[in-house]
């Protein structure tokens, strides 16, 4: 592998492994099973799996489930599902709660070596004696027990003979450190839960970062990879580490996490915008999870690229939600199907065309791609249009349709507007034109050119189609910037999802099946949602036919 072409992990394994430091490459996604992974979840996933892959080493999925409080089998399941969807099959599944026995035993090895302590005082007693980033903390009245003590008041707590919130398991470290985490931390709390995959066997459970790094010496990890809020905890992980006997020594590397602009990463709040119903679950298309970001449309080479593109850092960054939707846009354009839908119909009468007439035109699938094809669509003498493609009285400029104006029908005929129709409060039901019979397919014998050219759907064969438009699920770019005394609910967009349920479409729309993706004529990609039925299709935007991004390039 080109060493120039490396990030600053891979050259760390790369010399472990010319240093005869490793013989092998171990590396792990360890997920906890309480919601849905999303797109920063994503860039862990394959950065991790790469490292594995790149080396010719191995790669773990490993559920953290330590809090039958928060997790649930649904969520494993899903996590599953996400990891494969992404391409990132292991070589090993595994779980934390299957190491509980071996917890409790390093637990033991601690408290024998007066190294931990069980401590008597209130969750609040514990926090308000914890200290600040200037003052040190206290001590706990309980610290100093002896070992005999803490192992009977540890062997009561995993009886079941305590209640909950009555009594942890601390380890006896420094509670005038300068890291808070070194401060005592809590080793075990009592939780009377029964776990989803330890059922009742258990009624203390251990706290995350009492685990984690015993995980990864369980499992031979070589490199623990983690994001950088992550980076104040290593300390920690090696003081428990190097206090009992592990079988192996893993060593933890710090990389900046994914933040993704006017969307948030933080689970707490996913899991609130579910519950307070500002989203329609954990899959809504508005949402960073993977299960969103499939539902809108997104695909996993896209998102793979989209990852390998922002790179790796050590530092804090945004990135904006545009260079993802550049990115799926150009897969979208090489590889989408193209149809014919109008969102906001007008309807068109084309006075000269017989009104028993129906003729198939010709439309090219894709013309990105020779290969794709071409189709037929019906033509006959009352179509629809987009309101917005018709105006009464135009600007200068405006070369769509209007009185008198002749523009292109996409794949048909040139047509020509003589009269509007209105209802009696004025509000346009129809337009009247003229079609040029000479002008099927673009040209007409005199040579003359057209400046506009509409997309169209013949009124007696339309399907009609429900349209989910989806923007930015907030109105703040960066939400780690929120305004102070204000939450996430401030900044929600309320035109983060716009739903049309009379728009109407060609006719091959009608069964298309879910999951498949089209460019619709002028107005963007859009892939079939799953509450499609037959006759009746959903379709998600994707994302728009402007490129954003592009702009911002070219003019950085």
């Amino acid at each position: 592998m080109d060493l120039s072409s490396m990030n600053f992990i891979e050259k760390i394994i790369d010399d472990d492994l010319k240093s005869g430091r490793i013989q092998q490459v171990v590396t792990r996604f360890p997920p906890e099973p309480n919601g849905y992974l999303h797109i920063g979840h994503a860039k862990a996933v394959t950065l991790n799996h790469g490292f594995a892959k790149t080396f010719g080493g191995r790669f773990n999925l490993r559920f953290d489930d330590t809090n039958p409080e928060k997790e649930e089998e649904e969520f494993m399941r899903s996590i599953i599902e996400d990891v494969r969807w992404l391409g990132c099959e292991w070589d090993e599944l595994r779980y934390a709660s299957d190491y509980f026995d071996q917890f409790y035993e390093w637990a033991l090895e601690l408290i024998r070596a007066g190294k931990a302590y069980v401590d008597d005082q209130s969750p609040e007693e514990i926090r308000l004696t914890r200290g600040t980033l200037t003052e040190p903390g206290k001590d706990s009245p309980f610290r100093n027990r002896t070992v005999e003590e803490n192992l009977r008041l540890f062997e009561a707590m995993r009886a079941g003979e305590k209640e909950e919130e009555s009594c942890v398991l601390r380890a006896k470290i420094d509670m005038s450190h300068p890291n808070m985490n070194m401060r005592d931390p809590i080793m075990y709390r009592i939780l009377k839960k029964s776990h989803y995959r330890a059922k009742d066997k258990w009624c203390i459970y251990p706290m995350y970062d009492f685990a984690h790094g015993y995980e990864d010496a369980i499992e031979g990890v070589t490199h623990s990879v983690c994001s950088l809020e992550f980076e104040d905890h290593r300390p920690l992980y090696d003081w428990f580490l190097d206090n009992v006997s592990v079988p192996h020594r893993p060593h933890q590397y710090e990389f900046a996490r994914l933040n993704l602009s006017h969307t948030v990463m933080s689970k707490r709040i996913l899991r609130e915008l579910v519950r307070s119903g500002i989203v329609s679950g954990w899959d809504d298309p508005r949402m960073p999870t993977l299960q969103g970001l499939r539902r809108r449309g997104f695909t996993p080479s896209a998102i793979r690229r989209f990852l390998s593109e922002t790179g790796l850092a050590k530092s804090y960054s945004i990135v904006d939600y545009e260079f993802l939707e550049s990115v799926i846009r150009d897969e979208m354009n090489a590889k989408a199907q193209r149809a014919m839908v109008v969102l906001y119909p007008l309807k068109i009468v084309i006075e000269n065309y017989p009104a028993d007439r129906v003729e198939w035109v010709e439309a090219e699938n894709n013309p990105e791609d020779p290969a794709a094809g071409s189709r037929q669509i019906p033509f006959s003498r009352e179509v629809y249009i987009e309101a917005e493609d018709f105006m009464e009285d135009p600007p200068k400029k405006y070369f769509r349709l209007s009185p008198g104006a002749e523009v292109r029908l996409k794949y048909a005929y040139y047509v020509t507007c003589r009269e509007v129709v209105k209802d009696a409060s004025g509000k346009i039901v129809e337009v009247r034109c003229v079609y040029d019979p000479e002008s099927k397919g673009g040209g007409t014998p005199d040579g003359r050119r057209v400046k506009g050219t509409l997309h169209w759907v013949s009124a007696a064969h339309a399907v009609k189609a429900e349209i989910r438009l989806y923007n930015k699920l907030f109105t703040l770019r960066d939400m780690n910037m929120m305004e102070e005394g204000k939450s996430y609910r401030d900044y929600v967009n309320p035109e983060s999802c716009v739903v049309l349920k009379e728009a109407l479409a060609e006719p091959m729309l009608a069964d298309a099946s879910q999951g498949a993706s089209y460019q619709f004529l002028r107005q963007g990609y859009f892939c079939v949602d799953p509450d499609s039925r037959d006759g009746k299709p959903v379709f998600n935007r994707t994302v728009t036919l402007k490129d954003s991004w592009a702009k911002i390039q070219s003019k950085a």
